[in-house]
């Protein structure tokens, strides 16, 4: 059975970085910038792509989530601002949570750098970023939805810009916006910088990748599977109910950082009332909160305030939260790379976790 699986000691190669943060051919500034982040060492994509893009090439990178892919490109990029303030870097992402992870990490190298940043997703009301969007930020994070939906209004032109990220994008074919992303490419100006990233290359994946990228340098990162730390196993319900065999094993003071993920957002709405009743401090995330609502259960959830994170497949992929003790598969996942992507939420940074699937 595919959910049952003991968590394995896996020796991995050390990793040798050619290079150090220090070795960079960027602004001095910059580099303080990831110093006060506490960079040093690049991981192996950073090493990677960090000295071909700042050559300008177009680069095709095959990395996970956690990886450090985020940094890969935003340390170039910011250079590459710096040095020609009338550069204008546009990066589209699957998720509205990932969009805003970006832009938090953005701000962080390019504090006090005099450069300006807009978020534009959907869940929030479209006025303030039309209003952003006046100031000529230096870069654009969004969604394909909003983003088309900008430049509907022409408030955003796609050939304004000249450095352009598809992150994800696997995870955006999955998500239905390959029309969006195939809209977006045929607006983008002919002569750019093209930054594609994808966990996963199925062939719609390398469709959009042809049509994107000149000449791209290729870069993919063996990485080692998400389940090699995670012990997995199922609970067999036998009749009982399905709430209360969850309550009884948050109880467990072992389950201190908990993932539990559902199908529909009515359910894990229901869910999280229910177990909020019994004194677990818990909330949602589900498609139909604002994305306020969004951030703050996220937030919450990384800073420990609450014990329990309840959430449809929305959460399984984009986001970077340390430290999840256990995933929970309350309702079963549609296809295996979905049960994939849920238990790689834990079982981190070398760390063991545990995946628990509920069966009827």
């Amino acid at each position: 059975m595919m959910f049952v699986r003991k968590a394995e000691v896996v020796e991995t190669e050390a990793f040798c970085p050619k290079h150090q943060f220090a070795d960079f051919a960027i602004d001095t500034r910059l580099k303080q910038n990831i110093v006060a982040k506490g960079y040093t060492t690049p991981t192996p994509i950073q090493d990677e792509a960090i000295p071909v893009l700042l050559e300008g090439r177009d680069v095709v990178g095959c990395a996970n989530t956690g990886t450090g892919k985020t940094a890969a490109f935003l340390v170039p990029l910011i250079d590459k601002v710096l040095k020609n303030k009338k550069e204008k870097v546009l990066i589209v992402t699957p998720t509205r949570e990932l969009a805003v992870q970006i832009q938090n990490e953005l701000r962080v190298f390019t504090q006090n750098l005099g450069l300006y940043s807009v978020l534009c997703i959907g869940g929030v009301g479209i006025g303030p970023q039309i209003r952003d969007l006046s100031y000529a930020p230096n870069f654009v994070i969004g969604t394909p939805g909003r983003l088309k939906d900008l430049e509907d209004q022409r408030r955003l032109y796609f050939d304004d810009y000249q450095s352009i990220v598809l992150d994800e994008v696997d995870r955006m074919l999955d998500m239905g916006f390959i029309y969006d992303v195939k809209y977006i490419v045929s607006r983008l100006p002919r002569v750019r910088h093209s930054l594609f990233f994808s966990a996963t290359m199925p062939a719609k994946v390398v469709g959009i990748m042809q049509e994107f990228l000149h000449n791209p340098v290729s870069i993919a990162i063996k990485n080692q599977p998400f389940s090699a730390n995670v012990d997995q196993d199922v609970i067999k319900l036998n009749g009982r109910n399905k709430m209360e065999v969850l309550n009884d094993l948050l109880l467990d003071r072992a389950f201190q950082k908990v993932l539990v993920f559902g199908r529909t957002k009515w359910s894990m709405e229901k869910l999280s009332i229910e177990l909020s009743r019994k004194g677990v401090q818990v909330t949602a995330l589900h498609g139909n909160k604002s994305q306020s609502q969004r951030q703050r259960a996220i937030e919450m959830f990384k800073t420990d305030r609450i014990q329990v994170l309840v959430a449809t497949d929305v959460a399984s992929r984009g986001l970077d939260i340390d430290n999840v003790t256990h995933v929970i598969n309350y309702d079963l996942p549609q296809t295996y790379e979905d049960y994939i992507h849920r238990i790689g939420r834990t079982g981190r940074a070398g760390k063991k976790g545990v995946a628990l699937t509920f069966f009827d």
